[in-house]
């Protein structure tokens, strides 16, 4: 009796299954599904920032993400009063980006506070209670050592679009 091993070489059987994965997730895959690398990306930017090298939030696919906004009125200029005052502005600007995007509050998961001394937490989450809806978002604030145009306080979110 005459018997002989069959041996393949590694490359030869890797690239088999290879063939053999691809082809089980195109026959299980159906056609035209959304794949995440092929979400559209659409940019909010409000006048005034034309010359500033970030967009005010991006909405991919059903996620926005807000950069982070300053307690800084329509000119751009802080808004006087303190944390309290500029809480209330940038909490302002993220609705004001979120609406712009088609999202609403509500669809906001996270938030991150930068604040420029954590003394300063509690006046900012008297406000940020009001302002944030129920469930609120989930949440991290830290101090930073300076923030831009000696603001107090900048604040950035992310929202996810709802069904």
């Amino acid at each position: 009796m005459n018997t002989r091993k069959l041996s393949l070489p590694l490359a030869h059987i890797v690239l088999g299954l290879f063939v053999f994965a691809l082809l089980v997730f195109a026959l299980f895959t159906p056609a035209g599904t959304p794949s995440a690398f092929a979400e559209e990306r659409r940019a909010i930017k409000f006048p005034g920032t034309e010359g500033l090298p970030f967009s005010d939030g991006v909405i991919a696919g059903k996620t926005l993400y807000v950069a982070g906004q300053e307690g800084t009125d329509d000119h751009g200029k802080l808004a006087p009063g303190g944390i309290t005052a500029e809480t209330q502005a940038a909490l302002a600007n993220i609705e004001k980006v979120v609406k712009e995007a088609g999202f609403d509050m509500k669809d906001i998961v996270s938030v991150t506070v930068f604040l420029a001394d954590i003394h300063e937490f509690p006046d900012m989450n008297k406000v940020y209670k009001t302002v944030m809806p129920d469930p609120k978002p989930a949440r991290a604030t830290v101090q930073v050592a300076a923030l831009v145009n000696n603001a107090r306080i900048e604040v950035s979110a992310i929202a996810v679009k709802r069904k």
